[in-house]
């Protein structure tokens, strides 16, 4: 009988991915958390962007060899100073080292598998994506209308708490796959770009 009660108080399909997509962000909080101190915005954001190349595909072709490091970029000022680089320092994922890039405005991001627009750089990736389209590129911001402007991701601020918005539209066009895991802790948007 207690075999049956237990059974009974399975959590759902749905209770799962929740649960599942909170202990993954939990876990991300806790291991790149300061001891004794708040967390900052740009280390949560930092810890962020790591783990997103841990859920994305890029086209085989975005790689120019076996051992290519994924290539994160910052587009204009770095907000993160070296928390960054720290943060990725002998990680590796899938195989590959990570690095770190600082991208003026008018460079174009070749070579870049994450290309992070802080604040005020915001409109200026389409310009830096236009031609790049379906390179793979996962680009990924922090201002409301980011998405708008043919973004992937966006950084949302929700009562000092950091909320996830996808464009698939926009992913679909930059031929980057997103694991449904990371999809799960996302508000979905649809905008062609």
């Amino acid at each position: 009988m207690a075999i049956l009660r237990m059974h009974a108080f399975q959590p759902s399909r749905v209770n799962r991915r929740r649960c599942r997509g909170l202990l993954l962000v939990n876990i991300v909080l806790f291991l790149f958390r300061p001891a004794f101190a708040q967390v900052d915005e740009y280390q949560l954001k930092a810890a962020f962007l790591y783990n997103f190349a841990k859920f994305v595909e890029w086209p085989p072709h975005s790689f120019t060899s076996a051992n290519e490091p994924i290539s994160i970029c910052i587009l204009g000022e770095n907000p993160f100073g070296d928390i960054l680089s720290r943060t990725i320092s002998g990680k590796v994922v899938a195989g590959r080292g990570l690095e770190v890039r600082m991208l003026s405005p008018s460079d174009p991001p070749h070579g870049c598998h994450i290309l992070f627009a802080a604040g005020s750089q915001s409109k200026k990736v389409r310009q830096a994506i236009s031609n790049e389209a379906g390179l793979g590129i996962l680009t990924v911001g922090e201002t409301p209308e980011f998405l708008t402007y043919g973004g992937i991701i966006s950084f949302k601020l929700d009562h000092g708490n950091i909320r996830l918005a996808i464009n698939v539209a926009a992913a679909e066009c930059a031929q980057v796959r997103i694991s449904s895991k990371l999809l799960n802790l996302a508000e979905i948007v649809r905008r062609a770009p």
